[in-house]
C-alpha cells in the first residue's frame, strides 16, 4: 500500500513539474523570448503536447522551415485536430508550398464546406498558382460571410481590372459599411474613380488615405495626377514633390513638375526641374530637351534655347520639330534680315518634304517683304 502511495506521489510530482515547465515556456513565449521557450518545450517529456507550440515559436523568430517540421509532427500526433491542419496549410502557403497547401485546404473544405476562411485561403493559393478559379473561391467566401473584408477586396479588385466599376463600387461600399477605415478598400475606391477619370472623386478618396496616416509614393503620385487633370497645378506640384521624397532620383517626376510650373507660367521653376530631370536620365532625351528649349524661349533666353534644341537634335537626329524650333529661335535671336532669309532658304532647300516647310516658306515670304520695305 505504501509503495502504491509512493508511486502515485512520484507520478503526481513528475506531472506537476512537467506542467510547471510548460507553463514557464508559455510565459517565455508570451513575453517574446521565443528561443528560450523552444529550448524548454523541447525538454518536455511529452513532446506530442507541445509540437504545435514549438512550431509557433519557430514561426515567431522567422524560422519557417522548422515551423513546418514541427507542425507536421503535431498533426501526426493529433490527426483529428483541424485547427492544426489549418495553421499548417497557411504556413505552407506562406512558404510557397502551393501544391501541398492546395490539397490540404481542399481536404479541410470537405470536412467543413461552410467555413468561409477555408475557401478564402484556397482562393489565395489558387491565385498564386495563377488558377482563374481563385475568384470562385473568393465569391464563395463572400457568399458565406458578406462582411469578409479580404474577400471583398479580392473580388472588387477583379471588377476594377475588368472595368466593371459600378459592381466594384457597390461591393467596396458594402465592405466600408462594416469597416469604414479599411485602407485597402479605400485605396481601391480611389483607384476606381481615377481609372474612370472622375478625378475630383479620386482626390477625395486618396486624401482619405493620407488622413488615415497612409503615405506612399503611389498615393502622392495619383493625387498629383488627379489634381493636374483638374488644372489644380499648385496641388499637383505639392503632391508630386511629396512623391519625390520616396524616390529622389525619379527623373520623370521632376520633368512632370517642370511641365506643371510651365502651366503656371513660372518658367524659372520649370527650367529648374526639367534641367534636373535631364541630368539624371540615361535614355534618349530628345523630347525633354525640346521641352526645355520651348520654356527657355518663353523666357526669351534664346541662346540657351538654341543649345537645348541642338541637344534634342543630337539625341534624335530625326526630330524635325526640334530642327524647325532651332530655325524659329534663331529667327527671334538674330537681328540681321539677310542671315534670317539665308537660314530659311537653306532649310526649305534641305527639307522640302518636311511638314514644316510650308511654315518656313510663309516666314521667308514675310522676311523678304520686310527687307523690301527697308530698302524702299
Amino acid at each position: 500500500m505504501k509503495n502504491n502511495l509512493w508511486l502515485l506521489c512520484l507520478v503526481f510530482t513528475l506531472t506537476l513539474n512537467a506542467q510547471i515547465s510548460i507553463d514557464k515556456a508559455d510565459n517565455l513565449y508570451a513575453s517574446g523570448n521565443y528561443s528560450k521557450a523552444i529550448e524548454i518545450y523541447k525538454s518536455s517529456k511529452n513532446l506530442d503536447e507541445v509540437y504545435d507550440k514549438i512550431a509557433k515559436a519557430y514561426i515567431a523568430i522567422g524560422n519557417y522551415g522548422e515551423g513546418l517540421v514541427y507542425y507536421k509532427k503535431a498533426i501526426e500526433s493529433n490527426l483529428e485536430d483541424v485547427l492544426l491542419k489549418y495553421e499548417y496549410a497557411k504556413l505552407l502557403t506562406k512558404t510557397k508550398n502551393y501544391k501541398e497547401a492546395n490539397q490540404l485546404f481542399k481536404s479541410l473544405i470537405v470536412l467543413d464546406s461552410i467555413n468561409p476562411n477555408y475557401h478564402y485561403e484556397l482562393g489565395v493559393v489558387l491565385e498564386k498558382q495563377k488558377d482563374s478559379t481563385a475568384l470562385n473561391e473568393f465569391k464563395k467566401t463572400f457568399g458565406l460571410d458578406v462582411t469578409h473584408q479580404k474577400a471583398i477586396f479580392k473580388i472588387a479588385k477583379r471588377h476594377i481590372y475588368k472595368r466593371k466599376f459600378k459592381k466594384a463600387h457597390n461591393l467596396i461600399d458594402k465592405g466600408l459599411e462594416n469597416y469604414a477605415n479599411n485602407v485597402e478598400l479605400i485605396s481601391l475606391k480611389a483607384q476606381a474613380y481615377y481609372y474612370q477619370e472622375y478625378y475630383t472623386h479620386s482626390v477625395v478618396w486618396f486624401q482619405k488615405l493620407l488622413d488615415l496616416g497612409e503615405k506612399s509614393e503611389f498615393i502622392h503620385e495619383k493625387l498629383s495626377l488627379s489634381y493636374a487633370q483638374n488644372s489644380d497645378y499648385e496641388d499637383a506640384i505639392y503632391h508630386r514633390k511629396q512623391a519625390l521624397r520616396f524616390n529622389s532620383n525619379d527623373a520623370n517626376a521632376m520633368f512632370v513638375i517642370g511641365t506643371y510650373y510651365e502651366r503656371l507660367d513660372d518658367f524659372e521653376k520649370a527650367e529648374e526641374y526639367i534641367s534636373k530631370a535631364l541630368k539624371i536620365q540615361d535614355r534618349s532625351l530628345s523630347d525633354e530637351y525640346q521641352k526645355l528649349g520651348t520654356i527657355l524661349n518663353r523666357q526669351k533666353k534664346y541662346e540657351k534655347a538654341i543649345k537645348a534644341f541642338q541637344k534634342s537634335l543630337k539625341e534624335d537626329p530625326s526630330n524635325i520639330m526640334s530642327e524647325f524650333f532651332i530655325l524659329r529661335t534663331k529667327d527671334e535671336f538674330y537681328a540681321d534680315l539677310d542671315t534670317k532669309i539665308k537660314m530659311y532658304e537653306d532649310f526649305i532647300k534641305k527639307k522640302r518634304k518636311s511638314p514644316f516647310a510650308i511654315f518656313a516658306q510663309r516666314r521667308l515670304k514675310e522676311l523678304k517683304q520686310e527687307k523690301f520695305l527697308e530698302e524702299d
